[in-house]
């Protein structure tokens, strides 16, 4: 079984039952549907429907739902799941000589919550009505009965023509709570996002906020973005969502987020990623694998508000760990895959080397907070076990109204690389007596006589560091920082390098946890 499709949502809570006056108006349109039909009737729609929606439902209690489904799909297995497969006859705007489709995800196995659609045309909703024959259902899988035409669906999938003109590829799917990911030209699934976390590695228990209801506007003939409103709810808060999605090179999404708390929520979670990293160079801890590297993403990547640019190499610690980054007015942080060669990762089924960087970049002005990185032990590769997320230095109130505005850039590499250095593999191991650390860069001004100018700042929190070396790599026609570590008694050390011209920074700062 592969993961993150399909395993998360094993996880995931019921979503919300959806209420409100304009809900009703809507849902009523939808049950009278027995397809989607471009005749239903239309219900107005703007770009404060959702937020009105959010608002009216946080100050309601919050009702889990009833995610009870026929007995056909009760019990899917993994396989039986896959079976059924949506028409891609059937996908919306097919044949309407658009940029975008959109194909429809069915409900079972382990998506049970049932996720209503809306096609907004010229300030007009109109419902998404489920219907048996939309999917196939292969290999023995038995269909609903066509009675049961409010089951919904699970979430949906955008296809556009990212890699040539004449095949819509899949760019971004949204299924399972407030899960989405997409992907650039070029590229496979790997890191994802979710539109809110809430008391993300608690003791006490996360919980999973959910996407119930989604609008999609149809896409202008000849326009190169889509454009879609997500309600989402939990115990919680309710919040309205405005996507913005321009697939490319670097496939880009404009966010929009308007948050009300049912309650104070001082563990919320903020632009947060997910992520899988089980070993590479720097943590190779009771591996015994062919592959050198088995991740998603190799590192988290931060430019904080003073005009440091952090490189944090992430592990697969045997204990939860949480690192924390506090900043004023963020300029951005992403889970970054910077390791491009298939010979890093050797997977010629999993291509490691093409999955997505994943870049936040704030709107405006966040405030104080922090960039906050947990990285959980796993033992599989089929898990996600890399969280990161900004979270707010107060906690966010009842009652209260919050907006956050950022863009998600799911690309090669971070949109706004500066004139740095930058880091590349860390490598670590026993040597003379202590623990070495081995770091290649590359970038402007690593050679020559602007090479000869560089010294290289190393520090740790506790323990020592020795024999600290900067040459130069004619491999990768840049440099090799090493020094070693004298384990702390502790065993807990907190590391920090950078190359400096002068006073002025000539590389990333690189951050590292060791522990004994």
């Amino acid at each position: 079984m592969r993961r993150r499709t399909l395993l998360k949502a094993a996880i995931l809570p019921a979503m919300g039952a959806l209420g409100g006056p304009l809900w009703s108006a809507l849902i009523a349109e939808a049950q009278a549907q027995p397809a989607p039909a471009a005749g239903a009737q239309a219900t107005p729609f703007d770009a404060f429907t959702v937020r009105q929606m959010a608002r009216e439902r946080a100050q309601k209690p919050y009702k889990a739902p009833d995610t009870k489904l026929p007995a056909q799909l009760d019990k899917l297995s993994y396989d039986d799941y896959r079976n059924i497969r949506f028409n891609a006859e059937r996908a919306l705007w097919r044949g309407d000589n658009l940029k975008f489709q959109l194909q429809l995800l069915h409900r079972g196995f382990l998506f049970r919550d049932k996720v209503d659609l809306f096609v907004v045309s010229e300030g007009q909703a109109r419902p998404v009505a489920y219907q048996p024959d939309l999917f196939r259902f292969e290999h023995g899988v038995a269909a609903p009965d066509p009675a049961d035409n409010n089951l919904g669906f699970s979430g949906f999938r955008i296809h556009s023509p990212l890699n040539r003109a004449d095949y819509f590829d899949e760019v971004a799917v949204f299924q399972g709570a407030s899960y989405f990911r997409a992907i650039a030209k070029g590229q496979v699934y790997g890191s994802s996002a979710r539109g809110l976390s809430v008391k993300t590695g608690d003791p006490a228990g996360e919980e999973f906020p959910v996407f119930v209801a989604y609008w999609i506007e149809k896409p202008q003939a000849g326009g190169d973005s889509i454009v879609l409103h997500a309600l989402l709810d939990s115990a919680s808060a309710a919040a309205a969502f405005r996507f913005t999605i321009r697939p490319g090179d670097s496939t880009n999404m404009a966010v929009e987020m308007t948050l009300y708390p049912r309650a104070d929520i001082d563990k919320a979670g903020i632009g947060t990623l997910t992520s899988m990293f089980f070993f590479g160079p720097n943590d190779r801890d009771g591996t015994d694998d062919f592959r050198p590297m088995v991740a998603d993403a190799g590192a988290l990547s931060v430019a904080n508000g003073r005009g440091e640019r952090l490189w944090r190499p992430l592990q697969n610690p045997r204990n939860l760990e949480f690192s924390v980054f506090t900043d004023t007015n963020t300029r951005g942080f992403g889970l970054m895959q910077r390791q491009r060669s298939f010979f890093d990762y050797q997977d010629l089924e999993a291509r490691y080397e093409k999955r997505p960087s994943v870049w936040v970049e704030p709107i405006g002005d966040w405030g104080e907070g922090a960039v906050h990185l947990i990285e959980i032990p796993t033992k599989e590769e089929i898990h996600d076990n890399i969280v990161a997320f900004w979270r707010p230095k107060d906690p966010l109130r009842k009652g209260g109204e919050y907006s956050y505005t950022y863009r998600l850039h799911w690309a090669w590499d971070q949109p706004d690389s500066p004139r740095l250095a930058r880091f590349g593999d860390t490598r670590t191991g026993l040597w003379e007596g202590g623990r070495i650390f081995v770091m290649d860069l590359v970038g402007p001004g690593l050679t020559g006589e602007a090479g000869a100018k560089l010294r290289a700042e190393v520090s740790t929190s506790s323990g020592g560091v020795r024999n600290v070396v900067l040459q130069p790599n004619p491999e990768i026609d840049g440099a090799r920082l090493s020094f070693i570590l004298d384990a702390p008694g502790d065993g807990t050390a907190e590391l920090r390098a950078q190359l400096l011209r002068g006073d002025e920074p000539a590389s990333e700062v690189w951050v590292y946890r060791w522990k004994a």
